[in-house]
C-alpha cells in the first residue's frame, strides 16, 4: 500500500473536476480519455482534433508541472516493460469493449447520475479488486 495522502488526493480530486467541467463548459463534450484518444488517432468526419491533441498533450505536461512542485514522481512498479505495454493494450481494449473509460464513466457519468456509467464503474472496479486479489494472494506477486 502506497502512503495515505489525503491533502494531495483531494487537491487531485479538485482539479480533475475543474479541467472535466471546463472541457463539459468549452466544448460541451465529456472527458472520457479513451474516446478522445480514439477520436485524435481516427477522427470521424467534420470532428475537431486539434482540442483533443491539446487534452493529451495537457496530461504528461501537467504531471511534469506536478513533479516540479513536489520533488519528482515515482512508479512504483516491479513489472517489465514488456508486461506494462501489453496491460496498458488490456486496458485499452477493455475501454473500447466496455465504451467507455474511469474518466468517462466513474468521473463524468456518474456525476450525470448515468446508470449505464454506474453499471461500468462497478464492473471494472469489481474486476480490478478481484485481478489484484488473484496476483497478490492466489499468484504470490507482490
Amino acid at each position: 500500500m502506497t502512503e495515505f495522502t489525503p491533502v494531495a488526493g483531494s487537491i487531485g480530486g479538485v482539479l480533475i473536476g475543474c479541467g472535466v467541467a471546463v472541457l463539459l463548459l468549452a466544448n460541451h463534450r465529456v472527458a472520457g480519455v479513451s474516446g478522445i484518444v480514439g477520436q485524435a488517432l481516427w477522427p470521424s468526419a467534420g470532428e475537431a482534433r486539434d482540442w483533443r491533441i491539446a487534452f493529451l498533450l495537457g496530461l504528461p505536461l501537467g504531471a511534469g508541472i506536478a513533479s516540479v512542485f513536489t520533488g519528482g514522481l515515482t512508479v512504483d512498479s516491479q513489472a517489465s516493460p514488456a508486461v506494462l505495454i501489453v496491460a496498458g493494450l488490456l486496458v485499452g481494449f477493455g475501454t473500447r469493449l466496455g465504451n467507455g473509460c474511469t474518466s468517462g464513466h466513474g468521473v463524468c457519468g456518474l456525476s450525470r447520475g448515468s446508470i449505464r456509467s454506474l453499471a461500468a464503474t462497478v464492473s471494472f472496479m469489481t474486476a480490478g479488486a478481484l485481478t489484484v486479489f488473484v496476483v497478490r494472494h492466489m499468484l504470490g506477486v507482490s
